[in-house]
């Protein structure tokens, strides 16, 4: 039995070995696709944040490109961004695309309106960009009237001051048509800008989706036992994020007045849920800034 398993490995043994060396060279060549396959799953995705992340560098030619392709408002931001960064630098050449940023501010789309009131604030000395923010805080967009507030206060302008206040305080989310609430983000959600928070059924029957007009936290809701609402009734309020309040704070510590001190107190004596301490520090800085300022006249 061992002559016959040793006769055995050895006949079988030999063509194996001549099968083997085809074998090995397939696995040698093997890799090649596989490492091709590798690399892809490795540049699409570097190709796709390159072409989209906003920290890519432009040159001038892009820019002028990027600013007025409207069929994909992320370029306009793109190019919006660069602008900004040429006008934090002090580079005078980027005055160039002032009137470009001046059309952008009259886009439809209100992303790309906050996109350009967040410009204009950084070139405070501009009559131009200063009498754009002043429509703009009037903007029918509580987002776009938000950043446009915030940016007349680099100009020491105070016409902003409501919509800063309202920062600092939960914002009703009225129902634009009558219906009837299917499905309510619960108390206590924190939600981004444009985050669907409800599903409403309209009088036709049609289940419509309402999404958060700014951000914040979800603090009370109407409509959820069944009933009906209005056109214009409360579907639910958004308490302020942290984030919002503390551009508001800051922005109040340059324009606030002595009215605005019993909202800006409740921040600093930590009565506003959610949040931090250096909100709180904020808070306190500002509203010994307006004291300040009413105790100089």
């Amino acid at each position: 039995m061992n002559r016959e398993h040793s006769n055995g490995n050895h006949q079988v043994g030999a063509p194996a070995e001549k099968a083997a060396a085809p074998e090995k060279a397939a696995r040698r060549r093997s890799p090649w696709p596989l490492a091709v396959v590798a690399a892809l799953f490795i540049l699409l995705p570097f190709l796709s944040w390159y072409g989209t992340t906003f920290w890519r560098e432009l040159d001038d030619d892009e820019i002028e490109k990027y600013l007025h392709d409207e069929q994909k408002p992320r370029h306009v931001q793109h190019a919006l961004e660069q602008i900004d960064r040429r006008i934090v630098k002090g580079d005078e050449g980027v005055r160039r695309w002032y009137p470009q940023v001046l059309r952008v501010a009259g886009n439809s789309l209100p992303d790309l309106r906050m996109a350009a009131a967040w410009v204009m604030g950084d070139d405070n000395k501009s009559p131009e960009f200063h009498a754009a923010l002043t429509q703009l805080v009037r903007d029918e967009e509580p987002a776009v009237r938000r950043m446009a507030a915030l940016s007349l206060s680099r100009f020491n302008d105070a016409g902003g001051r409501a919509e800063l206040l309202a920062m600092l305080r939960p914002y009703s989310v009225k129902l634009p048509f009558a219906g009837t609430p299917i499905t309510i983000l619960p108390v206590g959600s924190s939600l981004t800008r444009g985050a669907m928070v409800a599903r409403v059924r309209d009088e036709r029957g049609a289940a419509q989706e309402v999404r958060a007009p700014v951000a914040g936290k979800i603090e009370r809701t109407s409509g959820i036992d069944g009933r009906s609402l209005a056109a214009g009734e409360e579907l639910l309020a958004l308490a302020p994020d942290g984030k919002n309040a503390w551009e508001a704070l800051r922005a109040l510590y340059v324009v606030g007045a002595a009215e605005d001190l019993p909202e800006i107190e409740r921040y600093a004596r930590g009565e506003v849920a959610g949040m931090s301490d250096e909100i709180k520090k904020q808070a306190a800085l500002t509203a010994e800034a307006i004291k300040s300022r009413v105790a100089r006249g």
